[in-house]
């Protein structure tokens, strides 16, 4: 293969003027749940969860329910949303692999727009310490209160940097009085705010308040009688729990977690910001073996399937969406960072960006997606001595937590230089999806590749293979493909910057 790169015609939408002459800026509030896949909420029908407040995020709002993270794993859809860029072009290839401090932010977007920032709880992308060149400072936030990586109950977040306090309560609680403490300062100095909030939960290991998990005392014996792995909380290391144990405790931190963005939904409204503050919650990834039941999906966290990338999306907005929608019409983390250039006036930056505005979506100008959307599990192993793109002493954390790596509580990042685009690079788990079909292609244990063709309107739980049936799609699809990843390569090697 040819190692010359072109750079892949990236579609995207310019700014539109605003609706109305000297209508104010929206305020944005950014929410992710950590591990919290599609299926976990009680709108999409769920059986045992209670999430009544994203039950009527999603009864009152645009619910998205073709809803993608970029990624199956979470460091790489966080650095999606931060650049709407897709991760594997700037090698945050999965957990624990930073950005890099050349990429534009979505917080350096607003800023320019003149918003006040902030950034709670996992960010996951570089290490949050105040001498990070990738901390959510340095990728133009205002303040933070953030974690390295995921948390529990009590958790051990930092300020601005600096060194690690200890907080006592419910995560996602506290999580959401530093927002309204954030959000509030704004309003008093009548400023526009993006408030990021990332929550802990439902990663695990986990941990529920008495109240959420005598909500699910009954769930089905069944469950009981197998044993899944996952974090001990006593060792940090790996152990088996029966899993009816495990999932109380699971779908009660999923409930801690909507209780405390109802929380946020109430203040905005008591405090006369809800109308035009637009919310958005997502996911990060799909569901872990330490969570999944009887998935309506193929897979699960870690794989290209729907089952690892689907998630819950719904954006609130009561001045621009007056009237409940659902929305069939693909969408993906990466879209976020565009769409909110496009609504506080914004250009997109100069380099390839991967997400589109949902604006059109928003205002009911859209029907179908005019691009595909590409996902890759980007495969290669860096040997030994590769180039750091960044010192190693700035890049290890300092915000402990319960799971042990390499015998320590904290996490040490990575990302490396990468000079030359080889043959061997495109491999790895990658997929195409376009509006009715999705292309699947894989290596198998003999080498051989599979490529798989799934209609998902008739069969969104990617059963029946369509590829011998439809060869001339597989093959447009899969140069598609291969054109975005050789631009994706060429951005790699830091062509962008």
């Amino acid at each position: 293969m040819a190692k010359k790169v072109s750079i892949f015609p990236i579609i995207y939408l310019f700014a539109l003027p605003l609706w109305l002459a000297g209508n104010t800026s929206p305020n944005i509030v950014l929410l992710m749940g950590d591990d919290h896949g599609w299926e976990e909420t009680a709108y999409n029908g769920h059986p045992y969860l209670h999430t009544p407040i994203l039950d009527e995020m999603a009864a009152s709002g645009l619910r998205l329910d073709r809803f993608f993270s970029a990624s199956p794993v979470c460091s790489p859809t966080r650095g999606s949303v931060i650049t709407g860029r897709h991760p594997n072009r700037y090698g945050t290839f999965t957990p624990n692999w930073s950005i890099r401090p050349e990429e534009i932010g979505i917080a350096q977007i607003t800023k320019a727009a003149g918003y006040r920032s902030g950034h709670f709880g996992k960010w996951h992308v570089g290490p949050v310490k105040s001498d990070s060149p990738t901390n959510p400072g340095a990728m133009g936030f205002d303040e933070w209160l953030s974690h390295d990586n995921f948390f529990e109950m009590d958790p051990y977040l930092s300020r601005n940097g600096g060194p690690p306090e200890r907080f006592k309560g419910e995560s996602s609680e506290i999580l959401i009085e530093e927002t309204i403490r954030f959000i509030g300062e704004a309003k008093r100095d009548d400023t526009p705010f993006l408030a990021v909030v990332w929550f802990g939960s439902p990663h695990e290991p986990y941990i529920g308040l008495k109240k959420d998990l005598d909500l699910y005392t009954d769930l089905p014996a069944h469950y009981g009688e197998r044993s899944v792995k996952l974090t001990s909380l006593e060792t940090g290391r790996s152990t088996q729990r029966p899993f009816d144990e495990v999932l109380q405790e699971r779908y009660a931190e999923i409930t801690a977690m909507d209780r405390a963005i109802g929380q946020l939904r109430d203040y905005l409204a008591e405090e006369g910001l809800r109308e035009n503050t637009l919310v958005w919650y997502c996911g990060d990834n799909g569901i872990p073996t330490s969570g999944n039941i009887d998935t309506p999906f193929r897979g699960q966290k870690g794989n290209v399937y729907d089952g690892g990338i689907r998630v819950p999306g719904i954006i609130e907005w009561p001045q621009r969406i007056k009237a409940p929608r659902q929305s069939n019409l693909i969408s993906v983390t990466s879209d976020i960072f565009p769409t909110v250039c496009q609504l506080v006036g914004q250009s997109l930056p100069n380099r390839p960006i991967d997400g589109l505005s949902l604006l059109p979506l928003i205002e009911g100008e859209w029907s179908e997606r005019p691009a595909p959307i590409f996902f890759w599990n980007f495969t290669r192993n860096f040997e030994e001595g590769a180039e750091p793109y960044i010192d190693p002493e700035l890049q290890k954390g300092t915000t402990p937590l319960v799971k042990q790596m390499n015998g320590i509580y904290t996490r040490v990042f990575r990302n490396f230089h990468y000079r030359e685009i080889e043959e061997k690079d495109f491999e790895g788990p990658r997929a195409a999806l376009g509006n009715r079909y999705k292309l699947v292609i894989h290596e198998k244990k003999d080498g051989e590749m599979l490529r798989e063709l799934f209609d998902v309107i008739l069969d969104p739980v990617e059963e029946r293979d369509l590829s011998g049936d439809l060869p001339a799609l597989v093959s447009t699809m899969e140069s598609q493909l291969l054109d975005w990843q050789r631009s994706t390569l060429n951005s790699l090697t830091g062509a962008d910057y």
